[in-house]
């Protein structure tokens, strides 16, 4: 089993990488074209801003080669700004655009800040399903209202209902907290720093790339 998560110089890379350990799995750290491309699995971690990831990506002339990975239909898990990163464009800044694998826009949780609700979103909250069932995803097994970390102040839409996975909540204000297009995955949350049901999740995406490949 090779997985390999995405060097382009930003993202919470250690703890993911040690993630894959506790399921004694060794996650290799590359921005080698051919080492991407032979990955039975791919990650693309990040945090920060939206603009900063993909000048990063566009410097190491990563974006061909991860949609040219996914042409190949292996699993890509896209973490926090990993995530985001693989719609069209955001909003954060400036419009930038993103790798564009899924259709929709990365938008400012429509919340504002006060002395009770604070931007960005940091803690703990439940994932939902939307319509997209959990069974054979990333999410298989998970119960329903489980509580995952997030750290973040914008957050995926998706144009189409059937690439959301789940849905979160926080102070009323309803977001796409995860996301599944055939082999494409990706979690706002941090797996990796979500406890038992995050490894969990890192578990499921470690089995989905053993079946397909």
């Amino acid at each position: 089993m090779k997985i390999v998560v995405i060097d382009y110089g930003i993202g919470n890379v250690k703890s993911i990488i040690n993630s894959f350990e506790k399921q004694n799995i060794k996650a290799i750290l590359s921005r080698d074209k051919q080492v991407i491309l032979e990955a039975d699995g791919l990650i693309l971690p990040g945090v920060g801003a939206f603009s900063h990831g993909m000048n990063n990506l566009n410097k190491y002339a990563l974006v061909p080669i991860i949609k040219e990975y996914v042409k190949k239909e292996k699993p890509l898990l896209g973490i926090c700004l990993g995530m985001q990163m693989l719609f069209e464009r955001s909003e954060e800044f400036q419009n930038t655009e993103g790798i564009g694998l899924i259709k929709g826009s990365v938008i400012k949780l429509p919340i504002e800040s006060s002395n009770k609700i604070k931007l960005p979103h940091i803690s703990w909250n439940e994932i939902t399903p939307k319509k997209t069932l959990w069974s054979n995803t990333i999410l298989d097994d998970i119960k329903v209202s489980s509580n995952m970390y997030f750290v973040h102040t914008f957050a995926g839409n998706p144009e189409n209902d059937e690439d959301i996975l789940s849905i979160t909540k926080y102070h009323g204000v309803e977001f796409c907290s995860s996301i599944k297009k055939n082999n494409i995955y990706g979690c706002q949350f941090h797996p990796e720093k979500s406890g038992e049901k995050g490894l969990k999740i890192i578990s499921n995406f470690i089995k989905i790339c053993s079946k397909i490949n």
